[in-house]
C-alpha cells in the first residue's frame, strides 16, 4: 500500500490555522507544521524579561518594534517556512510599518531562549536558518545556565555568563545590560 504524501502547507495556510487548544505553538518549516509544547514557567518568564529589557530600549528611541513568540516570520518561500522567535526586533528603516499579517523579512535581532524540552541539535539548527537568511543578531538564552550566547554571522558563538554585560552590537547601537538581568 502506498501513502500519499501531503502537499506542503504555505505561509498563507499556516496563517489560517488555529492554534492549538492546549496552548502548543506550531511554525512551519519547509511546509511542515512542526508543533511545540507549551513553554513552562521559567522560559516565559525569561523571555518576558529579555523582552521588557529590549522595549525598554527601543521604545522611547523609536527604533523598531520589539515581539514575543506569537510573531511570525516568513524565512522562506516554495517551501514555506514560518518561524517566531521567542523574541526579536525589527528596526524602523527596514521595516517601517507594522505588518497586518507575518513579518515577511528577517528580523535584525532573534532571541531564543533554551527550554528544558528543547534538543540541542534543533536549536542549532534554528540559529543556522537564521544566520542563512541573514539575521544579523542572535541570542541563545539559557535560563539553566544563566548564560547568553552571541551568534553574529556565523555559528561560532561567544557565551556570556551573568556577570558579562550583553550589548547590541551594530543592531542596537548604545544597547547594554548585564546578562543576569534577564534572569531576574
Amino acid at each position: 500500500m502506498s501513502v500519499a504524501q501531503q502537499p506542503p502547507v504555505t505561509a498563507e495556510e499556516f496563517a489560517k490555522m488555529t492554534d492549538p487548544p492546549d496552548g502548543s505553538r506550531l511554525e512551519l518549516v519547509r511546509g511542515e507544521v512542526v508543533v511545540m509544547p507549551p513553554p513552562k514557567g521559567k522560559h516565559g518568564i525569561v523571555c518576558s524579561e529579555v523582552a521588557w529589557v529590549l522595549k525598554n530600549f527601543v521604545k522611547p528611541r523609536k527604533l523598531g518594534w520589539v515581539t514575543t513568540n506569537d510573531t511570525g516570520v516568513v524565512l522562506e518561500k516554495g517551501p514555506d517556512t514560518v518561524r517566531g522567535p521567542d523574541v526579536a526586533f525589527w528596526s524602523i528603516t527596514r521595516q517601517p510599518e507594522q505588518p497586518e499579517g507575518y513579518f515577511l523579512i528577517p528580523p535584525d535581532l532573534a532571541v531564543e531562549v533554551q527550554s528544558p524540552d528543547d534538543r540541542r541539535k534543533d536549536l542549532r539548527a534554528k540559529i543556522k536558518e537564521y544566520l542563512f537568511y541573514s539575521v544579523p543578531l542572535i541570542w541563545l538564552v539559557d535560563p539553566e545556565t544563566r548564560t547568553v550566547t552571541v551568534y553574529q554571522g556565523s555559528m561560532r558563538g561567544t557565551e556570556l555568563d551573568e556577570t558579562d554585560t550583553l550589548d547590541g552590537g551594530a543592531v542596537l547601537p548604545g544597547f547594554s545590560c548585564k546578562v543576569s538581568d534577564l534572569f531576574a
